[in-house]
């Protein structure tokens, strides 16, 4: 009796753990930038994941994840699913063949339907799908009042012809079009990178644009300097910007937005991403989004290229081909787990399938259909970058140009900086 209870103990005992091994199997892992409010919104979604399929994620936090997760692939310990910095980083990794084909994940059916070719085309390579854009900011935004519009008969540019008869109407008017501010600490500059980097994608298409964000073209090429001059002609322009060149690079990019509403306005324009909704309600209480100010997209200039968008957005990859990691990638591309995160920060979802109404307000929204109607998509090219181009030669060079600097003299400069990082 005694050895048939302490066989069935046994039993038990191997039964018990063998269920506790498959159960701590049913797990994630993920590595993310994320803290804050935005660490706040992903928990919530982890959270829903794990109610739908029992399977937990493991998150981990790392403001220095391109170091960390190269060193974990080095190590052959990646993390299953990670969030990337970018195109640039995705190719890095596919190229080192640390990266799932999503296209063997995800059903590609249902990323036909519920997903913009715009970014499908963003998370290819070599004929893979290798990262999800879970959500986006879009940059191609020019910020406005629609009262003071109205009551100086003002109207919406669709053209970049018209934005410059809207200019020079604003300036007859005694009105100053533009607020620019380029002061970001150690960051002063990057601004200024997202107005070359839109008018790139205008000017020079698509195609030109990635080859410049890869230096297969070089700074000096005149269809970047073409970019540069469109922008100078504002930025460098006491008509056109407020203060002129000296309060553009002495403002800070979050408070240069307040020019448009002081008492009369100071500007009348601002261009800058759907992010700077907070920098407005935070500085303007009073303000009501949608109705005080509003946005158009940034102008059409050569037809040919069309109105492609540009932004940055949140990139996820997977490393390890589990079982767990592929329901993971399989419910951050569904609308499900995007309307939760779209809800709680007022960013903008990727799948069109997302209830317009988990939305937080009704610019948001217009936001959210101007991204996903875009019939190109491309990702912020400071950021696409090698640092010391994209966050040291390019932000500095744009310092250098509106301070008065020769344009042939920066672009050189970046393109030296160029030649030796890439």
């Amino acid at each position: 009796m005694k050895k048939s209870i302490v066989a069935v103990f046994g039993l038990l005992l191997v039964l018990s753990l063998s269920l506790g091994a498959l159960a701590q199997e049913r797990v994630v892992t993920m590595m993310g930038v994320w803290g804050g409010q935005e660490l706040e919104a992903f928990q919530e979604v982890m959270a829903a994941f794990t109610e739908k399929t029992g399977i937990k994620v493991q998150f981990e936090g790392t403001r220095d994840l391109p170091t960390l997760l190269q060193t974990r692939i080095a190590a052959g310990n990646p993390p299953d699913v990670a969030a990337i910095p970018g195109p640039g980083a995705m190719k890095e990794y596919v190229e080192q063949g640390a990266l799932v084909d999503l296209n063997k994940v995800i059903d590609p059916q249902v990323l036909a339907e519920d997903y913009n070719n715009a970014w499908i085309e963003l998370g290819t390579y070599k004929g893979g799908f290798y990262a999800l854009t879970f959500a986006a900011d879009i940059k191609s935004l020019v910020w406005y009042r629609p009262d003071v519009f109205a009551a100086k008969g003002y109207a919406i540019p669709t053209t970049w012809e018209e934005l410059e008869a809207l200019m020079d109407q604003m300036v007859a008017n005694g009105d100053t079009p533009w607020a620019i501010g380029l002061e970001s600490g150690a960051a002063s500059g990057w601004p200024a990178t997202d107005w070359i980097e839109d008018i790139m994608l205008r000017t020079a298409g698509p195609e030109v644009y990635d080859q410049w964000v890869n230096h297969e073209i070089p700074w000096t090429d005149p269809r970047v300097k073409e970019a540069f001059e469109i922008f100078g002609k504002i930025a460098r322009s006491s008509d056109y910007v407020y203060g002129g060149p000296t309060t553009v690079l002495a403002t800070n990019f979050g408070d240069s937005v307040s020019e448009l509403f002081t008492d009369p306005p100071r500007a009348m324009m601002h261009r800058q991403a759907s992010f700077i909704t907070s920098f407005i309600t935070d500085a303007n209480p009073d303000v009501v989004l949608g109705r005080d100010v509003a946005f158009f997209g940034f102008p059409m200039i050569k037809p040919e290229h069309g109105n492609p968008m540009l932004g940055a957005g949140d990139m996820i990859a997977q490393f390890n081909d589990t079982p767990e990691a592929r329901e993971f990638m399989n419910f951050l591309a569904s609308p499900e787990a995007q309307e939760i995160w779209v809800n709680r920060l007022g960013k903008l979802g990727t799948n069109n399938k997302i209830d317009p109404a988990a939305y937080p307000d009704d610019l948001t929204r217009e936001m959210a259909e101007l991204l996903n109607t875009a019939d190109v998509f491309r990702f912020d090219g400071s950021d696409s970058m090698p640092a010391a181009v994209g966050s040291g030669a390019f932000w500095e060079g744009m310092l250098m140009y509106v301070g008065g600097e020769d344009l042939d003299t920066v672009l050189e400069y970046i393109e030296s900086v160029a030649q030796e990082s890439y």
